[in-house]
């Protein structure tokens, strides 16, 4: 199947809105019996709370997904969606005061309750965690009401404004994921023309985009401000259950590793034989290959990669081929990109792709299913349990890339060799380096005063880009507008440093596959997966002998970045 089949969340819309109706119903009855009343219960009592509030968020979850689902794939369901939101916004508000009651129990009844509730002992120890920045019910309430008509309502135009946007390129009207897979056509003239086309498309649209980004800005600032976080950063660390310093120690040893960015690019320079490299053939093959991988070719290598590592991950890759979890190809009004919604334990996790017959389309499916894998192996710890941190989250994906990259390498002609290596070092510098570039422009982005104009937002990205690529690359004037595509900025501020963090992890962990009792291996990592977010980052990456605090941590993932270097120049070598 090559479309999705949303009759695992419900058969028709009758039924979704009997379990919409369900749901109104049990959560009024939810907080008749229980609001004001948790510092009564008995341990008994409490387990049996949790367990409705879980069941009657997983039952919300469900229909949102449905919700958001019909929306990814047709931009006109926007209205469709919006409804549901409202929906799920006015049950939610009969919600609110569980968790904001939890923290205002006594010290000694919440370890009581923690001590009863094995399952959930990390869900509500983080909950504690974030007692200093809830505001009252009263206050809550208003911004739940108020979520729809802020940044959600700019997420969702964003969105709709995009999947709209067509370009014209040689008398065809291309689709943002279209255009942009010709930057990696061998075909110097194609490439500008490409990233030349695709400026122009976006430039006209530079306002609406840039007040987008602000109104985004603004309303982070004010949730901050309202709550008493010390910076927009701090919300996002909290729900990724890590620190600051520890974000901070990757950025710093990503950006002390920035020269390998630029001694790659020196070097891909002399093969192309080009004494400049402009942004656009950052991803240039390297030989003029006519090899495409078709979603049935990528599909077969998925397969066998998978199953060579565990074959627990090529029964669940197989279950989402044959049953309706991915839905495939670009078409009209559907958003770009790609993603693996988790959905809920109860069903499925559901893939979107947009695949294009390029080989960096075979590691895209291998990165979502990754992630489909981790959602789908952490379903037995709950609804509550299996919302993983990005952190983590991204480890599963980046994981499952590397194993197809070593699947697929043996047996390739030098050339051809060579040619995958820059592929892959390129989506290592693209996971790690660029999400630091783009995690340093948000932070001025959101550091600067008041509104920016176009000209601040394409200043301040050009300069966090040079950081990277130094001399290596002329960035030209067309580029600086490219900040305005990115949807993470959008979506989820300060999203992308997760990228970095499971690019370097991930590259840590590889390292330590190769190296160790693989059997060992696999067991321990499915066993991490299977957690979910039922522990902490730290908690999980310490039964692998790593100290995300420590910043030597990172170094690791940088060394097997400086031997993926050291092997692709020794190709590079007559």
């Amino acid at each position: 199947m090559l479309n999705w089949d949303l009759n695992a969340l419900y058969e028709n819309e009758m039924a979704l809105d009997a379990d919409l109706s369900d749901a109104s119903v049990r959560a009024k009855s939810f907080e008749t019996v229980y609001k004001g009343k948790l510092k009564e219960l008995q341990v008994n009592e409490f387990l049996e709370s949790i367990r409705e509030y879980e069941a009657l968020n997983e039952k919300l979850g469900r229909i949102m997904t449905y919700a958001f689902l019909r929306f990814a794939t047709n931009s006109e369901q926007g209205a469709f969606y919006a409804k549901y939101q409202h929906e799920q916004s006015k049950i939610a508000e009969n919600l609110l005061f569980f968790e904001l009651e939890f923290n205002k129990l006594s010290k000694v009844k919440q370890e009581e309750f923690i001590a009863s509730v094995p399952m959930y002992k990390f869900y509500l120890e983080s909950l504690m965690e974030e007692k200093p920045y809830q505001l009252s019910q009263k206050e809550e309430r208003i911004l739940l009401k108020k979520e729809m008509t802020s940044a959600s309502a700019f997420s969702r135009l964003f969105d709709e404004h995009f999947s709209r946007l067509t370009f014209a390129y040689e008398g065809e009207k291309l689709s943002e994921e279209e255009i942009l897979s010709k930057l990696q056509d061998a075909n110097r003239e194609v490439r500008k023309k490409a990233a030349h086309v695709f400026t122009k498309g976006i430039k006209e649209h530079q306002p609406l985009l840039g007040y987008i980004f602000n109104m985004i800005k603004t309303d982070l600032a004010s949730e901050c401000e309202l709550r008493g976080y010390k910076n927009a950063e701090q919300p996002r660390h909290m729900d990724n259950k890590i620190t600051q310093k520890s974000v901070d120690a990757l950025v710093n040893s990503a950006e002390r590793s920035f020269h390998l960015v630029q001694n790659y690019y020196t070097q891909k320079a002399k093969l192309l034989g080009l004494e400049e490299l402009f942004e656009y053939d950052r991803y240039a093959p390297l030989e003029d290959s006519n090899a495409l991988y078709d979603f049935e070719t990528s599909q077969k290598i998925v397969l066998e990669a998978f199953a060579k590592f565990n074959p627990k991950f090529h029964e669940i890759a197989s279950m989402a081929f044959e049953k309706g979890w991915i839905d495939v190809f670009p078409k009209e009004r559907k958003r770009g990109g790609a993603f693996s919604h988790p959905a809920t334990p109860s069903t499925h996790p559901y893939v979107l792709l947009n695949h294009t017959n390029t080989r960096r389309d075979l590691f895209t499916l291998a990165h979502e299913l990754g992630h489909a894998i981790h959602q789908y192996l952490s379903r037995d710890v709950g609804y509550l349990g299996s919302d993983t941190p990005l952190t983590t989250s991204e480890t599963a994906s980046v994981f499952a890339e590397m194993l197809v990259f070593d699947a697929i390498k043996d047996g390739l002609s030098k050339e051809e060799k060579r040619s995958l290596y820059a592929s892959k070092i390129e989506d290592v510098f693209s996971t790690l380096y660029r999400q630091i570039n783009f995690t340093t422009f948000e932070r001025k982005v959101h550091a600067h005063e008041g509104e920016l104009d176009l000209e601040t937002f394409n200043r301040y990205w050009m300069e966090e880009s040079q950081k990277m690529f130094g001399k290596s690359i002329t960035l030209s004037k067309d580029y600086a507008l490219w900040w305005s595509y990115i949807p993470h900025f959008i979506h989820s501020p300060f999203y992308c440093y997760a990228y970095s963090y499971g690019q370097l992890l991930v590259l840590a962990l590889y390292g330590l596959y190769k190296r160790s009792d693989k059997e060992a291996f696999v067991h321990n990592y499915t066993q991490f997966l299977s957690a979910g977010g039922s522990q902490s980052p730290k908690a999980l990456i310490k039964k692998f002998g790593f100290d995300i605090e420590d910043e030597g941590f990172w170094q690791l993932g940088i060394g097997e970045i400086e031997i993926l270097l050291e092997e692709f120049k020794g190709l590079c070598d007559d």
